[in-house]
């Protein structure tokens, strides 16, 4: 690991205060410090584990980017590799990080969990944490938006010999005890741990989502580079069609793997995989399945060509030179929705779950948020003043909770941040003279 600029806990009877302490260590609170030491605001990063901890213990080991290598671009700290338009492996991600650490040099408390941030009367916030007291004029919480991972109550009533996972501990095939394996969930996780298995040779059976499907490459180029040169990437949640509603969008499937793929579930299909629509319930011995797979593959389906034909028409508007481009036909349609599973005959050894995360805020003291336990705000900034979020899917943009987009939300954040600090400053100033 790089060099970590580390910070000792608070001691006994002290209670440290800060202008700014940011919660959380991951690219999105390291993205904040670098612009607040750019400003000279004293700060201190507090992080539950060790820093980019998410990227070192929960991603499989084949686990790839599936945006290309061009879209890192942390603060002053752009992708400098030779293979732009490729994707990085989990190491290579974690080395880029590992530079970033560097550079940063961030003030970091690790190994300490923030336990309560409250408002104090007087102003500013107290933070509880488990390494001790600490106040603080801001918060910035960089925890980002995935707490809590989602496994349903029926997984307690599944044979106690069938091993179960979250897809945040998924490894590798040969982690998993022999047999064949079910993949509930068919987002960005789950379809590429149900490739990472069918690829190793294993029996995969596939509870399919509502989770869209985009091309990796189409008309000569990354989807991606034709989408960032029509502006997507830049257009404000705002602006979205769907408002703040595409924060709660599934992320759209394909694959950076093996300098990257389409996924094609029907294909998957056509190989052996086992595809079923969603996971109801579990039975007298049996799987329940909701007869939705053929609507799913459809659905997922007509986004990838919706997408290809905006493709198509900023291709015709710009008089652009291009291969010529084809709609997405179907390689294999089920013959009818099965309902159920028996699980002993099916040789169901292991379940992978692979249905996302909840947020957990429930530490933070403060009435900022909606009745699904979301924070209301503005590009980051909320209502209650010295209060911040950052690193959370569409805070701003597409890229808010990517490499892509995080410099731009925390150059924003800091610069909200140093008004109020100044703004502090000059009427403490005022009020001494």
């Amino acid at each position: 690991m790089s060099h970590v600029n580390s910070i000792a806990p608070a001691g006994p009877g002290e209670t440290p205060h800060h202008t700014v302490i940011v919660v959380g260590g991951g690219q999105a609170g390291l993205s904040i410090s670098y612009y607040l030491k750019q400003a000279h605001i004293d700060h201190l990063v507090i992080e539950k584990h060790t820093v980019a901890h998410t990227w070192r213990s929960q991603r499989w080991d084949a686990f790839c980017l599936v945006t290309p290598n061009w879209q890192c671009a942390l603060p002053d700290y752009p992708y400098r590799g030779d293979d732009p338009h490729g994707f990085m492996k989990k190491d290579e991600i974690i080395a880029y990080l590992d530079g970033f650490i560097a550079m940063v040099d961030a003030p970091v408390l690790e190994h300490t969990e923030v336990r309560k941030v409250k408002r104090l009367p007087a102003g500013g916030y107290s933070v509880s944490t488990s390494n001790g007291e600490y106040t603080a004029d801001h918060v910035v919480v960089a925890s980002g938006g995935y707490h809590t991972p989602i496994v349903p109550r029926m997984a307690e009533r599944l044979p106690a010999d069938i091993v179960q996972l979250q897809s945040s501990h998924y490894r590798n095939p040969q982690a998993l005890p022999e047999g064949a394996v079910l993949v509930v969930g068919s987002g960005q996780s789950g379809s590429q741990i149900a490739e990472d298995l069918h690829l190793a040779g294993r029996k995969v059976y596939l509870a399919v989502g509502e989770a869209p499907r985009c091309a990796r490459f189409y008309r000569g180029r990354d989807v991606v580079d034709w989408l960032a040169d029509m502006r997507y990437y830049d257009m404000p949640v705002e602006q979205h069609p769907l408002r703040e509603g595409v924060r709660d969008n599934t992320n759209h499937y394909a694959t950076g793997r093996d300098g990257g793929r389409d996924i094609d579930l029907r294909r998957f299909a056509l190989e052996g995989m086992e595809l079923y629509g969603r996971l109801d319930d579990l039975r007298d011995g049996c799987l329940r399945f909701a007869p939705n797979l053929i609507a799913n593959l459809d659905r997922a389906d007509d986004t990838y060509n919706r997408i290809n034909a905006s493709i198509d028409a900023f291709i015709d508007k710009h008089d652009i030179d291009a291969p010529p481009g084809a709609p997405y036909l179907p390689v294999w349609r089920p013959e009818g929705e099965r309902t159920s599973l028996d699980l002993a005959a099916s040789g169901i050894t292991s379940i992978i779950w692979c249905i996302g995360f909840t947020p957990d805020f429930s530490w933070v003291d403060a009435p900022v948020f909606n009745g699904r336990g979301h924070p209301v705000h503005e590009r980051g900034i909320t209502l209650q003043d010295g209060l911040y979020f950052i690193g959370l899917p569409w805070l701003h943009t597409w890229g808010s909770g990517r490499f892509s987009g995080i410099a731009r939300d925390a150059a924003h954040v800091v610069a909200a941040l140093r008004s109020a600090v100044d703004a502090s400053a000059a009427t403490s100033a005022s009020l001494a003279a």
